[in-house]
């Protein structure tokens, strides 16, 4: 399985369409969330995923937070094939692709809590307190590329 990224502007309405109904299994209906998921920032954002049989199987977006400190917002982390691996392996992928591509030094989330040891093990560190976003608790995490 190869990994595929592109901006906005690349994307076909198929791929478009994929990303959005994946994100919304994910986030609204398996975590129970209602939320504004559609946000604009998609626009600027590269969308990093793969697919199998023309389905989204794991996906990330990555856009620029802070262009000063050449820091890169990665968000809507998901898989839909659990237990198989695919989630770390995109995580990997990504944060490559990201550091090349995007000339990241480092990489900011904002992680649901129960998924800290997941970003722990690429190098993710906790840089805030817990909070609360759409009811669900989070925690800022970084990872110093430089």
């Amino acid at each position: 399985m190869q990994v595929i990224f592109k901006n906005f502007e690349e994307l076909s309405t198929k791929e478009l369409y994929e990303i959005l109904k994946a994100r919304a299994e994910i986030f609204v209906v398996e975590q129970n969330c209602v939320y504004q998921d559609l946000d604009d920032i998609d626009y600027r954002s590269l969308h990093i995923y793969y697919e199998s049989e023309g389905s989204i199987t794991a996906y990330l977006r990555a856009f620029i937070k802070d262009e000063e400190t050449h820091t890169v917002q990665m968000g809507r982390v998901l898989t839909l094939e659990h237990g198989k691996g695919l989630g770390g392996k995109l995580l990997k992928d990504g944060i490559e692709i990201i550091e090349k591509r995007m000339k990241a030094e480092k990489i900011f989330i904002e992680a649901q809590c129960y998924a800290t040891g997941f970003y722990e093990r690429f190098g993710f560190r906790i840089c805030s307190d817990e909070f609360l976003e759409d009811g669900i608790p989070h925690v800022q995490m970084e990872l110093r590329l430089v």
